[in-house]
């Protein structure tokens, strides 16, 4: 009986050892896959927030940048932007080195960087013009200024829809967002040279307005052309003449949009 006894107590020993064998492999195995897999996600996590913060930063610039300006810079832009035929300096722009990394220099230290500083102070400029034309001609109320306001933010997305399909269409869609909403924002001053005509004489608006058109015409296509030649690094040159036709187009679209934003009814 003792005997039949002892050996029960060593089947019962050698079952614990067995199972704290068991527990230990189980734990050790559970840790070593729980480490790997931990390794594994860190490292998948970890180069995917690194290409989508590299993409994001590529396509979405600081928006600092955007309203570095003084006020020689604002007076030099406005002249390159309403009087492009008599800018005498290169169109290219400027580029900086930092921490052994290539950058465009901010606009107050070139005039062909683009900013936002002008384009929403011209848009605001517009909306006070087309106020004041409105109240001239005794058709001032909140609803048409509303309506004017409408306006001038959706003639604002056209622009940047057209330069944007044009420059995927050529296979240039790593240019900055903010540089696309800022180049498409230079329509305003212009429109507030065709409203302040259209105020102080509006028989002069269709000259004033055909003449802005050509200006504009002319900066956006040297704008554009610059961008397709420096700053895409996907462009291909075989494309030239498809280039020229959609060059062609951008600078025609702005007869459209400047008598469309000059067009105030009353």
């Amino acid at each position: 009986m003792y005997k039949n006894s002892g050996d029960n107590g060593k089947v019962f020993i050698e079952s614990i050892e067995a199972s704290n064998l068991g527990k230990m492999v189980y734990v050790g195995g559970s840790n070593l896959i729980k480490n790997e897999l931990g390794a594994y996600g860190e490292m998948v996590l970890g180069s995917g927030s690194a290409y989508l913060q590299s993409n994001i930063t590529g396509y979405f610039s600081n928006p600092q940048y955007y309203f570095q300006v003084n006020d020689e810079y604002v007076k030099n832009k406005l002249k390159v932007v309403l009087f492009p035929f008599l800018h005498r300096g290169h169109w290219m722009r400027t580029k900086e080195e930092k921490g052994g990394d290539f950058s465009y220099k901010p606009p107050t230290y070139d005039i062909n960087a683009p900013d936002l500083y002008i384009p929403l102070m011209a848009f605001g400029t517009y909306v006070i013009l087309a106020g004041i034309f409105l109240g001239i001609n005794g058709k001032f109320s909140p609803e048409a200024l509303g309506v004017q306001f409408t306006n001038g933010l959706l003639c604002w997305l056209l622009q940047f829809l057209l330069l944007e399909a044009m420059l995927h269409s050529l296979g240039g869609g790593e240019v900055p967002l903010l540089d696309m909403v800022a180049y498409g924002g230079y329509i305003f001053p212009a429109a507030c040279v065709v409203m302040l005509a259209k105020v102080l004489c509006s028989y002069s608006f269709c000259v004033v307005t055909l003449w802005e058109c050509l200006c504009m015409g002319i900066f956006m296509v040297k704008t554009m052309k610059r961008i397709l030649v420096m700053e895409v690094t996907s462009f291909e040159w075989c494309n030239s003449t498809k280039r020229n036709y959609l060059l062609l187009l951008v600078g025609v679209a702005q007869i459209p949009l400047l008598f469309w934003l000059g067009n105030i009814g009353v």
